[in-house]
């Protein structure tokens, strides 16, 4: 129902409370008025349900960049709805591409204009297009924005909108506190009208950060969102928001006004649609990443990053002890909040996720793994000066090749083992396009680009791509045709909705097993995987099956009705043993 809105209504309320905390020297009141107007809430709004779930089993995300599938004469976009239809359009309900903007590097992530699409991409109307078919999500770049902006370059000469926009620093001050990703200079040089100003830049010296200290930064922002919402965004994924409000001699991530600004976006973005959904991307170790939830008042979703390292780990060591620990630590998501899973990204596999669930020298180990298996590593700035890996990049599908003693012929088994213990976990899974697909490294591009990153942001060229997949020859069709095959039936299983029970199983260290039951108990999976590359057993009896169900396996269909006898699983074979 519409809300007619006043000075006085709870949105404005509560608005006030969380501003007033991060601009205690500013009328909030008024601030919190030009907020509301802004995302055009004055004239009514609608009240979000609390601890509402927008998700159900049936929501699969897909990962991609605009332009990953190229076609003569057609904007890639036109490419991407088109394949979405041809291949996903009864797989996956949610589509992330990543920034669609112009921008000046980073592929995507150095904004030049918020509110244009990258016309090499295609424009608006693309975009409203897949929304009209999926549950898009799109990139709100919080932190920075490219130096050739259009509000850089006003504030390089003075003007507005951009005079004030950009956090500036004394060239003296001390920053050795401050937590960052990079080895680049944090703090970069430049001209103004005022003479020579250092601006902080978290990530590279053309990714320039805003400065939220000033207020009318954060309206700016609600005109975006405001503006997305209104081209068929309904999913805001807030990148690198961590490091978001800067505050010296500390560390600069994870400032209470940080998670202050991030309640205030929720609060603007599910009046205006409750069905919204805010998702955080904070790349950092497991406990700092589930603040994130807030109290129910934060992201309704969070990145699952220590998943993605853990899973690898477990894979190429044939032992499941670190992630059954991590498994038994996560708390259960509570109503209208979920983990949003994935095992591979646009950006590598993230390390810092691992402080506390690995030790270095088991860190060190999966990294010289990996980089036999090509990967590249690109490193971070301690506090200390050093210079440390920060993550790995590699495509998942060559990081499957092998384990500790070198390569092996389970690749495939071993990548779909990955994907399979991914759709089954608590949360909504997420695929990257390159995983979906199995693409190789990409060397020629990380040469191209001098980007490690590159390595897994391949370009398909449509017709090779279509090729591929209708090749039964071919390992890009038969992992995709399996990974399709398991996406249809983990749909409509009621106990794999994001928020049904899930519980930690014991079988030793070379099965790696949980219990999933449906939100009214009518249904339970017993998800059990074999992660090395040895046969294992396991006798029916030791799950403590109810005698009184029937018993079948979702994946083969296999039923199960003696329960004393004892299952064999193959290498990497996964069993979804369900009542229903």
């Amino acid at each position: 129902m519409t809300t007619e809105y006043s000075q006085y209504s709870e949105l404005h309320h509560k608005l006030v409370t969380h501003l007033e905390k991060v601009y205690p020297n500013e009328d909030v009141v008024v601030l919190a008025q030009t907020l509301i107007k802004t995302m055009h809430l004055d004239a009514g709004y609608q009240e979000p349900t609390a601890h509402q779930n927008n998700w159900d089993e049936r929501d699969i995300a897909l990962i991609t960049y605009a332009d990953t599938l190229l076609e003569d004469d057609k904007h890639p976009l036109k490419v991407l709805s088109n394949f979405l239809h041809a291949y996903l359009k009864e797989v996956v309900s949610i589509v992330h591409i990543l920034p669609f903007f112009p921008y000046s590097s980073d592929d995507g992530f150095s904004v030049i204009d918020y509110l244009a699409v990258n016309e090499s991409h295609g424009d608006w109307s693309d975009i409203r297009a897949i929304s009209k078919d999926f549950n898009l999500m799109s990139d709100l770049v919080l932190n920075h924005m490219s130096s050739r902006s259009w509000w850089f370059d006003n504030y390089k000469n003075g003007l507005s909108p951009g005079k004030g926009y950009f956090f500036e620093a004394d060239k003296d001050l001390d920053t050795s506190l401050v937590v960052r990703p990079r080895t680049s200079p944090l703090l970069n040089e430049v001209e103004t009208v005022d003479g020579k100003r250092y601006v902080w830049c978290t990530f590279s010296p053309d990714q320039v950060d805003l400065n939220f200290a000033n207020p009318d930064v954060l309206v700016e922002f609600a005109n975006i969102i405001y503006e997305y919402i209104q081209n068929g965004i309904q999913v805001f994924r807030l990148d690198a928001v961590a490091f978001l409000w800067k505050e010296p001699e500390t560390n600069c991530i994870h400032l209470q006004q940080t998670h202050e600004i991030i309640k205030v976006l929720r609060l603007l973005i599910e009046h205006y649609n409750p069905n919204a959904i805010v998702i955080t991307e904070t790349n950092v170790p497991n406990r700092e990443n589930l603040t994130y939830f807030g109290n129910g008042n934060e992201a309704h979703m969070i990145y699952n990053f220590s998943l993605p390292p853990l899973l690898i780990y477990t894979l190429i060591t044939g032992n499941c002890r670190h992630l059954k620990s991590w498994l038994m630590s996560m708390p259960p998501a509570q109503n209208g909040t979920t983990y949003f899973n994935f095992i591979a990204s646009h950006d590598g596999v993230g390390l810092r996720p691992l402080d506390g669930l690995l030790n270095e020298d088991e860190k060190a180990c999966m990294v010289e793994t990996m980089q036999r298996f090509g990967a590249k590593v690109s490193y971070r700035r301690t506090q200390e000066g050093d210079d440390k890996p920060y993550e790995i990049n590699i495509s998942l599908f060559d990081a499957m090749k092998g384990n500790l003693d070198g390569e092996d012929a389970y690749q495939i088994e071993r990548y779909i083992c990955a994907h399979t213990i991914m759709l089954a976990l608590e949360g909504v899974p997420a695929f990257y396009i390159h995983s979906l697909l199995a693409t190789e490294n990409d060397y020629s591009r990380v040469e191209h680009t001098g980007n490690n990153r590159s390595i897994n942001r391949s370009k398909w060229d449509m017709a090779v791509l279509n090729e591929a997949l209708n090749n039964k020859l071919s390992h890009h069709h038969q992992v995709f045709l399996v990974l399709l095959e398991r996406i249809k039936v983990r749909k409509i299983q009621a106990a794999f909705h994001p928020n049904a029970t899930q519980f930690t199983l014991h079988f030793g260290t070379e099965i790696f097993a949980f219990w999933r039951q449906s939100i009214d108990r009518q249904q339970s999976i017993f998800c059990i995987n074999n992660i090395s590359n040895k046969p294992q057993t396991i006798p029916l009896i030791d799950i403590n099956l109810i005698g009184t169900d029937q018993w079948s396996d979702l994946i083969s269909g296999q039923r199960y009705d003696d329960l004393q006898q004892v299952i064999e699983l193959k290498p990497y074979a996964s069993l979804w043993l369900s009542n229903r």
